[in-house]
């Protein structure tokens, strides 16, 4: 899998991109990620890509050119999937689309920065928007790197134990059951008998009641779209 990041500020993906789970995929040559400045395609001295907007709104905007440039720059040399641009107005990112996502080849994302990009590139270029929540952020990057690591860590061998994934909180649609480690008694505070029965059936179906409850308790939401897939 390949990933290219477009943005006006590539040093805030350093970091969450370059260690832990995401790294080692890398290194393994089970994904490719390459961070872009979008001011290679910018103009002039300052290496301009923002400009102020048409009708007379606060803030800067993302021009159509730079980014046109960029994205049939990459385009040219390979085929993509999805070109995804991170808005707080796209649809909510959640497991099932990090799912999808980690079975495409080639994937280009466009982070925001400012007011936002010139509608044109919305309209033209992009394929799909995502957001990672009802708020808003300073840039995509961040968002970006969110989805990065939740589709990388789905790629074969990008997890000692792939089926680690298969047990997060909605990969079924609901939140994970406790978990717990060694010591079994710390501080008077007990690890459930159960999980050190050592009957595989017993603790898969204590898992389950569990996801459940906590379900019900914190996210009753996500047993309404179960029930109702329009919600």
């Amino acid at each position: 899998m390949r990933i290219d990041i477009i943005s006006v500020v590539p040093e805030l993906l350093e970091s969450p991109l370059g260690h832990s789970i995401v790294a080692r995929a890398v290194k393994k040559g089970l994904a490719e990620i390459h961070v872009h400045n979008l001011r290679d395609h910018g103009k002039g001295p300052r290496q301009q890509v923002d400009d102020y907007s048409y009708g007379g709104d606060a803030g800067m905007v993302l021009m159509v050119e730079p980014v046109y440039k960029m994205i049939e720059g990459l385009k040219a040399e390979r085929r993509y999937d999805e070109i995804i641009y991170m808005s707080p107005d796209g649809e909510i990112f959640d497991q099932g689309t990090a799912n999808e996502l980690s079975l495409m080849e080639n994937i280009i994302i466009l982070c925001g920065h400012y007011k936002g990009i010139d509608q044109r590139i919305r309209e033209h270029l992009i394929t799909r928007e995502i957001s990672v929540g009802d708020y808003v952020l300073s840039g995509g990057e961040i968002p970006a790197a969110m989805v990065t690591d939740a589709i990388i860590r789905l790629l074969p061998g990008a997890l000692t134990d792939e089926t680690s994934a298969l047990s997060d909180s909605f990969q079924d649609g609901l939140l994970s059951a406790p978990i717990y480690t060694r010591p079994a008694e710390f501080n008077g505070w007990k690890v459930p008998d159960v999980l050190l029965s050592g009957n595989p059936k017993l603790i898969r179906e204590w898992q389950d009641e569990q996801a459940l409850e906590r379900t019900r308790r914190l996210r009753p939401d996500l047993l309404k779209t179960q029930e109702d897939p329009k919600l």
